[in-house]
């Protein structure tokens, strides 16, 4: 600090929790980077007026006092992007935290420490694209490629977007560090050199040629998820649900199993024994992959930001984890973002807003609550890349949001409804009595399905129907539960029945999951599919004996038909014993055998009917 002008500082004046006011601060812009007291902790300028800057502090601001100086890095907060993220758990702030562990040997993180976000002396076989003097280049080239780890082979090395000019030199094939410079370019007369990593200020979306409609599903091994209401890649998607609802449950089903061929997870301001579960769990977890087995690690980019760290770091862990999303889809692959959970991001906003004495909106949060949402959920979506050579990715962001008691009409739920188009809403009666995943299949919805009907169609033609008919018969059933508790079960008609048994088979036996058994930890599509082609399949040939013919006749009733079909009926209840560890051809082949069963079964069953 000492070699350091004078004009470049300025001089704390008011102390309050995370808020720090500085004066002399003249020149300093909006969401500039600070270094605050002699400790040097991060902080970020928020509001300008006069000469005087507030400023939050991502870190404890204990012993600070009035007078201590303030220095201005005339740069705003920005992520360093580049080989070795992969496998790391960095803080808010993109700092390593087990980098840190080992420096400090400490628990908690040291005031104002200061370590690369990456290794800066680990060297990297870089393989070069064939790039030449004189090439012409551009911001978003892929320049080369390092191989990070087993799963993650290809990390392609881009320019910075903004850059641009003539190849002037070029490193050939070898070992580099990350700051090694690897190009040179004659930007207008002007020698640039880049090595393989470089630094993006977190508050701004990265740019990308072209934003494209989804038309992939994010499958996530959830039954429920995928059949009813499925997500594209690229999607927006919000979990709001109380306490013990299972909010962290699917969060980390989607990073386990997703078809995302990366995940950043970011547990924003939840409990730290969480985060610990997932480190805990995560490297003891493999993907198989053209039959190879690779830890899920590997393709995984932890943010912790806990319940016990600064509150105002929870608002940069999410742009930190957002921009390394945004990064990953630059090279041209899908990630998928958890964020876990927004309503502690929201409530971060809130206690800067309230330091800061500006007018409290609903619930005490700000008036520009609606704006933040919205500017963060627009960084989803699938995009053509900038650059050559040609490549598309995407960025699904899963939002698990925690109302207060489960109450939906709360400010930062109802904000991110207006920016999702995929709606998981997780039910307290469902959690208590352990039906879990606890997504109320009546209020949930999902904008995606039109736009996913043509997969959907090409994978299975009868998909579409199933899921159409699924959904119908849990709406009837709720409301025959309504007349059953009034003037009970006897009452209803014979078709009534069977509608009651059959959601009853839906509910218990294909919505319900258990992640703890071999069989039921996730389910690939095909046996989602084939789940319902047979339930389904057992429903309308049921439903079709008892339409025609007499309905006083007994043997028209749906006891009779149960009593005929009680193997068959059964084995709708087991199909979620087949172990999602079996080649798609052979869930396909199970299933298709035991339609086909259920088919024949009510043949011999009507042939009968025909001849009484």
């Amino acid at each position: 600090m000492k070699n350091l002008k004078e004009s470049r500082f300025g001089k704390i004046i008011k102390v309050s929790g995370p808020l720090v006011v500085a004066e002399n601060m003249a020149g300093a812009k909006m969401y500039e980077l600070v270094k605050i007291g002699f400790s040097k902790l991060v902080g970020e300028v928020i509001k300008l007026e006069k000469d005087c800057a507030s400023i939050q502090c991502y870190e404890d601001t204990s012993g600070l006092t009035i007078g201590d100086p303030v220095l201005k890095t005339g740069s705003p907060l920005s992520v360093q992007l580049g080989p070795g993220l992969f496998s790391q758990i960095f803080d808010g702030i993109q700092r390593p935290l087990k980098v840190i562990s080992e420096l400090s040997k400490n628990v908690y993180v040291p005031r104002g420490v200061d370590v690369p976000s990456l290794d800066l002396q680990r060297e990297w076989q870089y393989k070069p694209l064939d790039i030449k003097p004189g090439t012409v280049v551009q911001g978003g080239d892929v320049i080369g490629t390092v191989a990070e780890n087993d799963l993650f082979k290809e990390h392609r090395i881009l320019l910075p977007p903004g850059a641009k000019g003539k190849v002037v030199e070029a490193q050939p094939a070898g070992n580099y560090n990350v700051m090694t410079p690897i190009i040179e370019i004659d930007e207008n007369g002007t020698i640039k050199k880049y090595n393989m990593s470089h630094f993006w200020p977190v508050r701004i979306a990265r740019p990308c040629l072209e934003k494209l409609p989804g038309t992939e599903p994010l499958l996530t091994g959830e039954r429920v998820l995928d059949a009813l209401f499925p997500s594209v890649l690229g999607g927006t998607c919000a979990i709001p649900g109380a306490f013990g609802c299972g909010k962290t449950c699917i969060s980390q089903a989607l990073s386990k199993y997703s078809n995302s061929e990366a995940i950043v997870y970011v547990g924003c301001g939840e409990r730290g024994n969480e985060m610990a579960e997932v480190l805990k769990d995560f490297p003891q977890l493999y993907t198989e992959i053209k039959g190879i087995k690779y830890n899920i690690m590997q393709r995984t980019i932890l943010v912790a930001n806990t319940s016990n760290m600064p509150v105002a770091a929870r608002e940069a862990s999410i742009y930190t984890g957002i921009t390394l999303a945004e990064y990953i889809r630059d090279m041209g692959y899908n990630v998928s973002m958890m964020a876990d959970s927004t309503s502690r991001w929201a409530e971060a906003l809130r206690e800067i807003s309230g330091r800061l004495a500006e007018m409290p909106a609903d619930s005490g949060y700000p008036a520009y609550l609606a704006s933040k949402l919205s500017q963060f959920y627009e960084r989803a979506g699938k995009v053509t890349c900038l650059g050559s050579p040609s490549r598309k990715g995407s960025v699904s962001i899963v939002g698990a949001v925690s109302p207060p008691g489960g109450d939906f009409s709360d400010p930062v739920t109802v904000n991110t409804l207006y920016n999702v188009q995929v709606f998981w809403g997780l039910d307290k009666k469902l959690a208590q009595r352990t039906h879990f995943p606890s997504v109320n299949w009546l209020t949930s919805y999902s904008k995606y399905e039109n736009t996913l009907e043509n997969f959907f169609n090409k994978f299975d033609k009868e998909f579409v129907e199933c899921k159409n008919d699924i959904k119908k018969l849990l709406q009837e059933e709720d409301d025959l539960t309504e007349v059953v508790q009034l003037i009970g079960k006897d009452s209803l008609s014979e078709d009534q029945k069977l509608i009651l048994e059959i959601a009853k088979i839906i509910k218990n036996d294909f919505l319900q999951q258990n992640s703890f058994t071999e069989y039921d930890y996730t389910c690939p599509l095909e046996k989602t599919t084939g789940m319902m082609k047979c339930i389904m399949t057992y429903y309308h040939l049921a439903n079709k004996i008892l339409k025609e013919g007499n309905p006083y006749d007994n043997k028209k009733s749906f006891a009779y038909i149960y009593s005929k079909t009680k193997e068959e009926f059964i084995e709708l209840t087991q199909m979620k014993f087949i172990n999602p560890k079996k080649s798609k051809e052979e869930i396909t082949k199970l299933f298709a055998g035991q339609k086909k069963r259920i088919e024949e079964k009510f043949k011999d069953i009507f042939k009968f009917k025909q001849m009484i």
